[in-house]
């Protein structure tokens, strides 16, 4: 049990466990010194991390903030910042951060604070969070929020909406913030791939990828395919490498079956919905993409080990030169995509699941499929 002893304030950071323990974990090493330069008045700081799924089952905010409340009485916590890498959304905001004062617990959704420069983003936002709670409760106004605080939202970056949000009446939270607007949306998003970690899919496809490069070692020694790499223009390239990428990323999110499909027919639901396919296609994206460069790469070095300059000549009528070598291994690129995208059929669906997935993106998903089928 971590109860304050005197002079110190016990900073406790829930977190949801996989991604937002590890930046708790990481935060906790220097947040009690800086909550002490930044506080003043000799006041110190302990601060402790406890990962739990406190999240599970459930994404309403108010539900989540009597949970931690709940949590913070048992353990006679002070101050309460709970972590979680889930999306959450509050009368069709996208939530960044619900605040209560009386209580001294604030949740915190990661997602909106983008994808780039999360451990720095984040890191602010807890302390500006905590000092919001640790300061003094004299005059409120009228949220209930004291006005002596400056505006949270500097932790958010400069291009970052992220502006005050509606509290109902019956919710513990006396204080929200939400991003709003298109940019807020792609920040979000930014967030939940980030949080899914997409550069995880390429170990997640050996039989794939292996798959791809048989078809690419193949396709750099064939004469037709050296005629055809040297009859195609830029823009037909092009053409050829996104439709292979997108052929690849189409397969693998029908045969592994992570499209999603709303649950309800409220246009929350439906927004939702989008934001999480949206996550899944960027998600797959990503990873097919840093395949499709690995590829690219590998058969550039295989053409410059077997490839001869007369012979190459002979059939083409065209000078070997870094030009040929490079449009050949582009075109030998999207024809392995496409011989990878039929490898990838005999990979299991759970494999590619985990590698396009964080840990708690998986158990969202599964819950859901299990309440569908209720």
């Amino acid at each position: 049990m971590l109860v304050s002893s005197q002079g110190v304030t016990v900073v406790v950071l829930l977190a949801d466990p996989d991604a937002p323990t590890e930046m708790a974990q990481r935060m906790a090493r220097t947040l009690p010194d800086r909550l002490a330069a930044k506080c003043g008045q000799g006041r110190r700081f302990d601060v402790e991390v406890v990962s739990e799924p406190f999240t599970a089952g459930t994404e309403d905010p108010a539900t989540l903030m009597r949970r931690i409340m709940d949590r913070q009485r048992a353990e006679d916590w002070d101050i309460v910042v709970a972590l979680t890498d889930l999306p959450l959304h509050s009368h069709g905001h996208k939530l960044v951060v619900d605040l209560s004062h009386e209580h001294c617990l604030a949740l915190l959704s990661l997602p909106p604070l983008g994808g780039l420069r999360l451990q720095t983003r984040a890191r602010r936002a807890v302390e500006e969070t905590v000092l919001r709670l640790a300061g003094p409760q004299t005059a409120t106004g009228a949220e209930g929020a004291p006005r002596s605080h400056p505006p949270l939202g500097s932790f958010a970056g400069r291009l970052a909406p992220v502006h005050a949000g509606p509290v109902g009446e019956e919710e513990p939270a006396d204080l929200r913030y939400v991003a709003g607007g298109p940019r807020g949306y792609l920040r979000v998003l930014a967030g939940m791939v980030r949080a899914n970690r997409p550069w995880r899919l390429v170990p997640g496809l050996s039989k794939a990828l292996a798959a791809a490069l048989a078809t690419g070692a193949v396709a750099t020694v064939n004469s037709t395919v050296w005629s055809l790499a040297a009859s195609l223009s830029a823009p037909r390239l092009v053409i050829a490498m996104v439709g292979s990428l997108a052929l690849m990323i189409g397969w693998l999110i029908v045969d592994a079956q992570l499209w999603h499909r709303a649950a309800g027919d409220s246009p929350e639901a439906r927004k939702r919905t989008a934001l999480y396919n949206a996550s899944t296609v960027v998600t797959v994206g990503i990873g097919v993409l840093v395949c499709y460069a690995g590829l690219m790469a590998i058969n550039l070095v295989w053409a410059l080990f077997v490839l001869n300059d007369r012979v190459f000549l002979s059939l083409t009528r065209t000078p070997l030169h870094a030009t040929e070598y490079w449009t050949l291994s582009w075109f030998v690129a999207s024809i392995a995509t496409v011989g990878g995208a039929l490898g990838s059929g005999l990979e299991s669906d759970e494999a590619i699941r985990a590698a396009a997935y964080s840990k708690r993106e998986q158990e969202r998903r599964s819950a859901l499929r299990d309440n569908d089928g209720d």
